[in-house]
């Protein structure tokens, strides 16, 4: 009888063990896919900019922003060999809708299903990829970034408030995703433009991921049954107090039951008063600070100086330096947000000390022009990428474990600001130091 109980319990496992993998694969893709096109308009900032130097030789009242993309060095008198506008300006279009949003919508968010949330994304990502690979006009191509922006900023608070419907686990899966897309983004279009596709061919191929965000969300995600997926959490609070009101009648026999309920499947007893907000927010800033002073340093040193630490002599050009400079960055991201099931880091404070002697180092560098060779920055930058990325996924982990389950939702999307706030006022840190060292 023995052999035959074991033999029975196996398909249970297995379906679990399923279940657990398509879940972690799940939000692994979300996480590739969400932040996809953030990473290609980043990598895609120099391009965009030497297109529109090249456009401002021919036509004088072109305005100073993108509308496309032309590789090679600017023939300008600085030993910098300068854009006329710094990459930080791509940075700030790409990144201030994404904070808009983050700052506003998860105190009202809970009124869209998930289901209609990542629909928007999907069309906000795609409407990206066309309107900047086809762009005729300044604005245009702006446009394009800004939907980019909105998708990848909706989308990031919207999957770490999915994460407390499903095992902690997933987590590690979303974190290593959206390291996965800054190394996938970074590298495919560096790769791609360098045997010759044009940036615009490039942008259009990529249309495939905002479709494998949908497949990945609706096909292999396995949602639990508390999951809002068409109905708002407002009608799913009145839903449970409803049924809570009659269970009232059962006594001793309702409180056992609630016991019993696992944490993904008792999110919250309803929804949290403003003033509730305010106080989960209060206790997220020992998380959110130093994780926005992480992001404040490492997108100085990526969009303020990255450009400015160029090497004449190297094999390889202007534009293409630049271009590596941010796939290894994204390669030490991709490997620490992957760290999670190896090591967690608590200590925040000190990752954001690492990176602040980072940008301070690489300043100097910039200013004195003390290092040797390019190859010595892409080793510093691979080592900058290490540092954020594990700084970005043990902030969220702690997060979910140390919040109170009825508050968990709400806090995964509230500090999902701290990096948004952090990128953004770096890129308005990099302009003046962009002018300086260009006036030199």
């Amino acid at each position: 009888m023995e052999p035959t109980g074991s033999v029975n319990a196996d398909p249970a496992r297995e379906d679990g063990r399923c279940t657990q993998w398509r879940n972690w694969s799940g939000f692994w893709l979300l996480g590739l896919c969400n932040n996809f096109g953030y990473v290609v308009m980043l990598s895609a900032a120099h391009d965009i900019l030497k297109r529109q130097e090249s456009q401002n030789t021919t036509a004088s009242t072109e305005a100073t922003l993108a509308v496309g993309f032309q590789g090679g060095n600017s023939s300008n008198s600085s030993r910098y060999d300068c854009n006329p506008v710094s990459t930080a300006a791509v940075l700030l279009a790409d990144i201030l809708p994404t904070l808009i949003i983050k700052l506003s919508v998860p105190f009202v968010i809970h009124n869209m299903p998930y289901g209609i949330r990542v629909l928007f994304c999907v069309v906000m990502a795609a409407t990206s990829f066309l309107l900047v690979s086809l762009s005729s006009a300044v604005w245009i191509s702006i446009l394009g970034v800004i939907f980019a922006s909105i998708s990848a900023g909706l989308g990031e608070l919207s999957f770490l408030s999915l994460t407390v419907f499903f095992t902690r686990d997933v987590l590690g899966g979303w974190g290593s995703g959206t390291g996965g897309a800054g190394v996938a983004g970074a590298f495919l279009y560096s790769a791609l433009t360098q045997v010759g596709l044009s940036p615009q061919l490039t942008l259009q191929i990529m249309l495939v991921v905002p479709f494998a965000m949908l497949i990945s969300y609706f096909s292999l995600l396995v949602p639990p049954p508390s999951l809002p997926q068409w109905k708002s959490r407002r009608t799913e609070y009145a839903a449970v107090g409803s049924e809570e009101s009659q269970g009232l009648m059962d006594g001793a026999e309702e409180e056992e039951q609630e016991k019993s309920t696992p944490v993904t499947e008792a999110v919250s007893t309803g929804p949290l008063t403003f003033t509730e907000k305010l106080h989960v927010i209060k206790g997220l800033l020992k998380f959110v600070l130093p994780l926005g002073l992480v992001y404040f340093a490492e997108y100085f040193i990526n969009q303020g100086l990255m450009e400015l630490l160029y090497f004449p002599n190297f094999f390889l050009s202007h534009a293409e330096q630049y271009r590596w400079y941010q796939t290894l960055y994204q390669v030490g991201v991709m490997v620490s947000r992957s760290s999670l099931c190896c090591v967690k880091i608590r200590k925040m404070w000190a990752l954001s000390l690492l990176q602040v002697v980072n940008a301070v180092v690489l300043l100097f560098a910039v200013r004195y022009q003390f290092l040797p060779s390019a190859w010595l920055v892409f080793v510093i930058v691979l080592y900058e990428g290490l540092l954020g990325g594990a700084a970005y996924v043990n902030t969220f982990y702690f997060i979910s474990k140390e919040s109170e389950d009825r508050h968990r939702e709400f806090a995964m999307a509230a500090a999902s600001v701290g990096d948004s706030l952090g990128i953004a006022l770096a890129g308005l840190a990099a302009f003046p130091v962009h002018r300086f060292f260009c006036s030199l």
